[in-house]
């Protein structure tokens, strides 16, 4: 009665080898179950392996993470009952790990720069070890950041090999790890950072004191603890702290952070970004797509059965159910406020599948129709993913399921009839109308039924310096697309994220921008004469000095910070996440800074942050040519940012700058190259991404992307080569 994949290839029927090696493989995985009280015994011996082996039973690899990152400690118990019932529904189990970046871990040190690669390393890996040992299928358990995307690449990519020669379709499913609870911050703690607040208050810093104060309101998470570092620092560097005090809170706030049982952190980061796209992929199953706690047997098992249900189908293997899932997915991604660096995942992922498609492809699904804000996330007000996953686990909303709902019921053409790894439809699992509703929720909703605004997501931006950059209007209020749209700012330059880093902290920033001799006294008027629309007429007698300040106090003043030299190639594509809590957890920066750059930008990023600049400055990009003093457009609503020229506008006149920077900086570019060129020899050679598309094509192996020929629209999956 059990199922068997229906393909002429067995590489264990036709090569003892195989069978001779596997089965103590398989038995010693079967064995350990037994450290499972409910899961019941197993009947296996090594001749019933041997059978299976030989008749093609369902060979499943179960893919875990590594326990150095927290979304994987536990995962030895899921792989355990995982295996259990792959063997009593009839397939052969097997166990495989792979390597996991933990962002936060690598965060503001080289170690960021190994974080990318690892997305296109993993998905290598995962077909090796999936074509070497002759897998059929995966059960996945899916950790964080870019990890799990990495794992559909790859899977999405050997289906496509596989069914190209004639093989089983592979299938797939994927079990999220649960959700991590944020720490609370003990009463201690928060009484003695509170007199360190009150001592900034009658020392004459009231903004350290601000700022320390909003850090304070945050979930306890490794993100928060990064912004309380940003302002102990400033509160050193004014003499409020000592570096061994600010040292001794540091510990403290370290120690309360994480919950022993480990997850995803619960901010709407990448990682819960990853969970939520793989719901919308169809690639996550519900009964385990939102858990707080490891998932249990009858969890497991639900999972695996509708695995099986899947086997032989090719409508749902793991490339079908990604194409056909794919705008669903960008539409979800897009309501729930998603991380910018999905952008990328979901573009390579695609591409690894065969789709030739890039940022713009995601830009057309956002947009026509707009896709509305329906996720009101929060880490001060209490709702974080973990609180989405109690609402969840309460049976009052059904996550992503709901998402999807809701967007239906707001008009956006969600295909209902999109394949899932349940092996239903989308309409089959709507037609329960349980708890689907978001109104479900009546105290502290994250979920919504009426939208915030009618618009949400990542944009992608143009401009006169670059081809491509994205934008997370999600991550920024109403008021600040009002205050920095059509908006004049000064470019603050930063060559490397680690001068950033400095420079950010250091109290007298601004100062050392009002004495920058590329910022005259013309070209401040002419600021606040632009930003200010005209009402600028009490600061006209102003000096050079007081007109800068004046335009601080009344945020007239706009300041780009630029960070360039962080491409894929330059240095594996970091993130910029500390630039932007530097800027975020600093009242008087953040009302008047916006930031580029051509790194990354993380999930949790809120502001003016626009990255994934494409050229990159390794490869020619213009970002790489620009100065402290230059002047930048930012054009929020037109989706452009443009570099001015200054003459023309001292003298009132807004005009794109139409001088060549290849041919005035030329010099300064090939300089700043060679400092790329030092910067990236610290890194291992092994590990540096050369021969990759760019951002606005996923930063994947060229070898990947020439394959890439199957075209893809929204409102027609195409399925053949294309060739």
């Amino acid at each position: 009665m059990f199922v068997t994949v229906e393909c002429g290839t067995n590489p264990y029927r036709d090569n003892v080898q195989g069978k001779a090696n596997e089965l103590i493989t398989v038995a010693s995985l079967l064995e350990r179950t037994g450290q499972i009280s409910d899961a019941g015994p197993l009947d296996y011996t090594l001749e019933a392996i041997y059978d299976r082996l030989e008749q093609n039973a369902p060979r499943i690899a179960i893919v875990g993470g590594s326990p150095d990152h927290p979304a994987h400690l536990l995962d030895l118990d899921t792989v355990l009952k995982a295996a259990a019932r792959i063997w009593q529904r009839g397939g052969v189990p097997f166990f495989f790990s792979v390597p996991v970046v933990c962002d936060a871990t690598a965060q503001s040190c080289l170690g960021m720069s190994y974080s990318l690669q690892s997305r296109n390393a993993v998905a290598e890996i995962v077909v090796n070890q999936m074509e070497a040992h002759a897998y059929h299928g995966a059960y996945v358990i899916a950790g964080c950041d870019k990890t799990p995307l990495a794992i559909v690449a790859g899977l999405a990519h050997l289906d496509r090999v596989r069914q190209r020669r004639g093989d089983a379709p592979v299938v797939a499913t994927f079990n999220p790890s649960h959700v991590l609870r944020g720490g609370t911050m003990p009463l201690d703690l928060v009484t003695d950072l509170e007199l360190v607040a009150q001592r900034a208050d009658t020392q004459g810093h009231p903004e350290v004191a601000f700022d320390l104060r909003e850090a304070m309101k945050y979930t306890l998470l490794c993100t928060t603890d990064l912004t309380l570092q940003g302002v102990l620092t400033r509160a050193q560097h004014e003499g409020l702290v000592s570096l061994p005090e600010r040292k001794a809170y540091e510990r403290r706030l370290a120690i309360h952070t994480c919950d022993s049982k480990g997850g995803i952190c619960a901010f709407n980061g990448t990682g819960n970004s990853s969970r939520h796209v793989l719901s919308a992929l169809g690639l996550a199953h519900p009964a385990v797509e939102l858990l707080t706690e490891p998932a249990d047997v009858i969890h497991v098992n639900r999972v695996v059965d509708d695995l099986f249900t899947c086997i032989n189908k090719d409508e749902y293997s793991v490339g079908h159910i990604l194409a056909s899932n794919f705008a669903n997915a960008v539409r979800i991604y897009s309501a729930t406020g998603g991380s910018t660096n999905l952008m990328m995942h979901m573009v390579a992922a695609m591409i690894y599948a065969g789709y030739d498609v890039n940022v713009w492809t995601i830009d057309q699904i956002r947009r026509n129709p707009p896709v509305p804000d329906i996720f009101d996330y929060s880490l001060t007000e209490g709702r974080d993913i973990f609180a989405l996953a109690q609402q969840c686990r309460a049976g009052a909303v059904r996550g992503i399921e709901t998402v999807f709902y809701e967007l239906l019921r707001q008009g956006i053409p969600m295909d209902a009839d999109a394949p899932t790894v349940t092996g239903q439809r989308w309409r089959q699992r709507l037609a329960n109308t349980t708890n689907l509703s978001a109104s479900g929720v009546t105290e502290n909703p994250i979920i919504l039924r009426t939208p915030r605004r009618p618009f949400s997501g990542v944009e992608v931006l143009r401009g006169n310096f670059f081809d491509t950059a994205v934008i997370k209007i999600s991550g920024m209020t109403d008021e600040q697309i009002a205050q920095f749209d059509d908006q004049v700012g000064v470019v603050l330059f930063f060559e490397s994220e680690e001068e950033a880093n400095v420079g950010l902290l250091d109290v007298h920033l601004l100062d050392r921008l009002r004495e920058h001799p590329s910022l005259t006294r013309n070209k401040l008027l002419a600021m606040a004469a632009y930003n200010h629309r005209g009402n600028h007429s009490s600061c006209d007698d102003l000096q050079r000095g007081a007109l800068f300040n004046w335009m601080v106090r009344e945020a007239i003043l706009k300041v780009v910070v630029v960070i360039s030299g962080q491409g894929p190639e330059a240095c594996g594509m970091p993130e910029m996440l500390t630039p932007t809590q530097h800027i975020n957890a600093n009242r008087e920066l953040r009302k008047l800074t916006a930031l580029i750059s051509d790194g990354r930008f993380s999930g949790v990023t809120y502001g003016v942050a626009a990255g994934h600049v494409t050229p990159e400055a390794l490869n020619g990009g213009p970002i790489g040519l620009l100065e402290t003093g230059d002047l930048l457009h930012l054009q929020l609503a037109n989706r452009r940012i443009d570099l001015v020229d200054p003459e023309a506008f001292v003298a009132n006149r807004l005009e794109p700058w139409s001088t060549a920077l290849f041919d005035l900086r030329s010099g300064l570019g090939a300089e700043r190259r060679q400092h790329i060129l030092v910067r990236q020899r610290q890194l291992a050679a092994t590990n540096r991404m050369h021969g990759v598309t760019d951002a606005s094509k996923g930063v994947v192996p060229w070898a990947v992307a020439e394959e890439a020929t199957r075209k893809y629209s929204v409102s027609s999956v195409v399925f053949s080569d294309g060739c």
